[in-house]
């Protein structure tokens, strides 16, 4: 983005491209409408189905009305937009890690594992959830999860199972879920929850495994990650240092969806970035700032503290979701509206459905406030 402004902007991967990335690559609504127009894009299956399970009990499919779900290996997206911003002028150096940074004025230098400095105006971490640009800024998390996955080969038979379905199963642990995400001939499976039981998670993923069959002696990754959710007053820069994505812990807290908020804050920094490179002092330099907090605010925040509450409502009562989303036509129809990207969370969490349950689970109110009885 701040290439296509008429930037100069140094591009600096840690990883060679293209880089494996833990993810489940499952591609919503939200993230297939941020992509560049013409992104070359290698979708190995589109989910119609949707099957949800209570800690493997009480499965039930429904079937999506416009399927959208779009499903790749996440290191195929990034490798194309890391040759999209090339094109579009960008100098990619990967296999170059962040050392150090700091800033004197209007100049950010950064070392790199190569020890050379660079001097820039201003940069973007966007280097993950373990982000040292992150910690310069200071961010802050309200939550921080564990997820572990396995991407295995499956037989044809286990592939034609899962062709076109996606199973969710709201698992044993406060907070938890297991999927299963089906690519052609491989699956990407794992389970979440959050990381102060991390025991007790490997416990659930090697049986959520075994019983979906999926538990092979040789995985062709088997790995884990954390996710980290902000709080809604952690900062998103310092000076001329902003964070965007996974490293600004731009997460949803329920489903920990992060794709779709790491390209948007990321297309809204990069246009920050060309502002603060022609600003005319500090006056506007901070101006370009602020009104990247605001728009994340304003954009992205707004869905997050929509996700909270679902995520709070979850962890409390995952049968009633489990039975809303599979026994109320209308849930199904908000969160399969929400999955095809013509609705948000924020919506979600304001339809009446949504608002019942969260009464059933004593964190609202029946009405919204001003509302007549």
């Amino acid at each position: 983005m701040a290439a296509g402004h008429g930037c100069e902007v140094l591009l600096l991967e840690r990883a060679a491209i293209p880089r494996y990335k833990t993810c489940g690559g499952g591609l919503i609504g939200a993230s297939l409408s941020a992509l560049p127009p013409g992104l070359p894009l290698n979708v190995f299956d589109t989910t119609r189905l949707f099957t949800f399970s209570l800690n493997g009990r009480r499965e039930r499919t429904r079937t999506s009305r416009t399927p959208t779900c779009a499903m790749v290996f996440r290191s195929e997206p990034d490798a194309a937009l890391t040759e999209a911003a090339a094109a579009a002028g960008a100098t990619v150096r990967d296999s170059t890690a962040l050392a150090t940074l700091e800033q004197q004025g209007r100049t950010v230098t950064v070392r790199t594992n190569h020890g050379d400095p660079l001097r820039a105006r201003t940069v973007i971490g966007a280097d993950g959830s373990a982000s040292r640009v992150a910690r310069y800024v200071g961010v802050r998390c309200a939550q921080v999860d564990l997820a572990l996955e396995v991407e295995t080969p499956v037989d044809a038979r286990t592939a034609d199972r899962w062709r076109g379905r996606v199973l969710l199963e709201w698992g044993p642990l406060p907070g938890s879920f297991g999927w299963v995400f089906p690519k052609g001939d491989i699956c990407t499976a794992g389970v979440v929850a959050s990381r102060g039981n991390p025991a007790a998670l490997r416990a659930y993923k090697d049986d959520f495994l075994t019983r979906h069959s999926l538990h092979t002696a040789r995985p062709l990754h088997d790995t884990g990650h954390l996710t980290r959710c902000r709080r809604p007053d952690s900062p998103l820069a310092r000076g001329h240092v902003l964070v965007a994505g996974d490293a600004a812990a731009l997460v949803d807290h329920w489903s920990r969806e992060g794709i779709s908020y790491a390209l948007h804050s990321g297309a809204f920094a990069g246009r920050a970035a060309a502002r603060l490179v022609a600003a005319a002092g500090e006056d506007e330099a901070k101006s370009a700032t602020d009104h990247y907090a605001q728009q994340v605010d304003d954009i992205l925040g707004v869905d997050m503290r929509a996700s909270a509450a679902l995520a709070d409502l979850f962890i409390r009562n995952p049968a009633l979701l489990h039975t809303a989303l599979t026994r109320l036509p209308p849930a199904w129809r908000h969160l399969d509206t929400y999955i095809a990207g013509h609705s948000s969370v924020a919506r979600i969490m304001n339809t009446p459905v949504a608002r019942a349950a969260a009464a059933l689970g004593g964190l609202l109110p029946a009405k919204p406030a001003g509302s007549s009885t």
